[in-house]
């Protein structure tokens, strides 16, 4: 069934070619008011790939000029009033300056995304049009997209070289690790240590499996919406530059959760004596787990990660079985 959104809109077969040229003048000076505001958002961090974009934004400019003086030769000063959301089969796309964050990663999907449209955008109009100097534009501006990609990485080597990526790639690594890794990490040491008193304490005071299963299932879920609502309201990321509160209370809060539930679900197995044995096994997994992740991520000597991290664990690890005995 259509829906009343897609009646709404015209179908691309039914636009006239000063419908299509008036299109195509909107389009471009859309995108390279999107690029230039990729540029200015990403160029305190990026400053190479915002030099691209502003590249980019020339370009799309120059295409927008060349369609606005063939639409005044053949039809006047007047444009059509017609965008593309206007026009049934375009990609409704969220304004980039709606966007309370964006990533590079972001903006050049959006970019790829955005070149694709418009060839395809422009191969349709050049094989409607039937004014020869209509179709011939818009065939050279079809060819101009479909290689706007190749362009743009020419243009991203000349002004990056090998070092600029190198540097821009460090500093995305630096952000996934201070908006994930780090808050991750927290959360699967808190989730892994704090959990395993109360998990072998229940164990040895009850011996029973599915009790201690139901323990370490609370206290892990429990320990996760602490730990993530606890991140999440600690900053707000804008003077820190850690990222989205959002993002972070999620990554602390589900390896919170998966670090306790490590050591509770081996007592999904009915037999005691084994599932106590496998889950020991999964602590001892699970804090050189930590100490790899401390090792590789946030510069940590090995050695000394295994020692804070294993010593810490095994000691409430002890604690715990201590107190179920008590």
């Amino acid at each position: 069934m259509m829906s009343l959104w897609s009646a709404s809109r015209r179908d691309f077969s039914s636009l006239s070619e000063r419908e299509i040229l008036s299109l195509a003048i909107a389009s471009e000076e859309e995108d390279g008011r999107i690029y230039s505001e990729f540029a200015m958002r990403l160029g305190g961090t990026y400053p190479g790939s915002a030099a691209l974009f502003e590249a980019m934004a020339t370009e799309e400019d120059e295409h927008r000029r060349r369609l606005l003086d063939l639409y005044l030769a053949r039809f006047g000063t007047r444009l059509a009033p017609i965008r593309r959301e206007h026009v049934r089969g375009f990609l409704v796309r969220k304004p980039v300056w709606l966007q309370r964050t964006l990533t590079l990663e972001q903006a050049r999907q959006q970019v790829w995304e955005m070149e694709e449209a418009a060839w395809r955008f422009y191969l349709a109009a050049a094989e409607r049009a039937t004014d020869a100097g209509i179709r011939r534009l818009l065939g050279d501006l079809a060819a101009a997209e479909q290689h706007h990609a190749r362009r743009a990485g020419q243009i991203e080597e000349t002004v990056l070289g090998a070092e600029g990526r190198a540097a821009e790639s460090a500093i995305a690594h630096r952000q996934f690790v201070l908006t994930y890794v780090q808050p991750g990490l927290a959360g699967l040491m808190d989730g892994s240590v704090s959990t395993l008193a109360p998990v072998f304490a229940a164990a040895f005071a009850t011996g029973d499996t599915h009790q201690t299963f139901l323990v370490g299932l609370a206290a892990a879920v429990g320990a996760g919406i602490s730990m993530g609502f606890t991140e999440a309201a600690s900053d707000d990321g804008r003077l820190t530059g850690r990222g989205s509160p959002l993002k972070r209370g999620l990554a602390a809060g589900i390896m919170t959760a998966v670090g306790g539930l490590g050591h509770a679900l081996p007592y999904l197995i009915a037999d005691f004596t084994f599932a106590t044995s496998v889950a020991a096994v999964v602590v001892l997994i699970e804090l050189w787990a930590i100490a790899v992740i401390q090792q590789r991520y946030m510069q940590t000597p090995f050695w000394r990660a295994v020692l804070q991290v294993v010593l810490g664990g095994s000691l409430v690890f002890a604690a715990g079985i201590l107190i179920g005995n008590a």
